[in-house]
């Protein structure tokens, strides 16, 4: 199936990619390597599929490149302000609640302790509810 029939969502194999930006396969395998943002899902073989957003961070260091006279590390520099890169991120960091304040009162920690400890209530409730069964 060609890249054109293809719905927006869908991955991308490199020749695809190279097809639609103009950006030799080569390339884009170098891009991985100075560009920590840029990491393709890899499959059996080193078979590299392009998310959609891989595709337009190609396009736009593509055009810093080529278009606007950046040099590899100018744009590492830029990109690397805008966004912390996906190698920085530690796992399950989206999932994590946000660290506390340092300024925090001392009634909404006293708040967060008071709804902690029902919260540990009900989790023994329901654990000695689970042990008559």
């Amino acid at each position: 199936m060609a890249s054109d029939e293809k719905s927006a969502a869908a991955f991308r194999t490199i020749g695809e990619v190279a097809a639609a930006t103009g950006v030799a396969p080569h390339v884009l395998r170098y891009w991985e390597e100075r560009f920590p943002q840029l990491r393709p899902v890899t499959r059996a073989g080193n078979r590299r599929y392009y998310r959609p957003a891989d595709v337009a961070l190609i396009e736009r260091i593509a055009a810093l490149l080529n278009g606007e006279g950046y040099t590899i590390r100018g744009v590492q520099q830029l990109l690397a302000r805008e966004r912390p890169s996906r190698r920085d991120a530690k796992p399950g960091a989206a999932d994590a609640p946000a660290p506390r304040e340092p300024n925090q009162s001392a009634g909404e920690l006293q708040g967060e302790a008071a709804t902690l400890a029902r919260v540990r209530v009900v989790r023994d409730w329901i654990a000695a509810a689970l042990r008559e069964d």
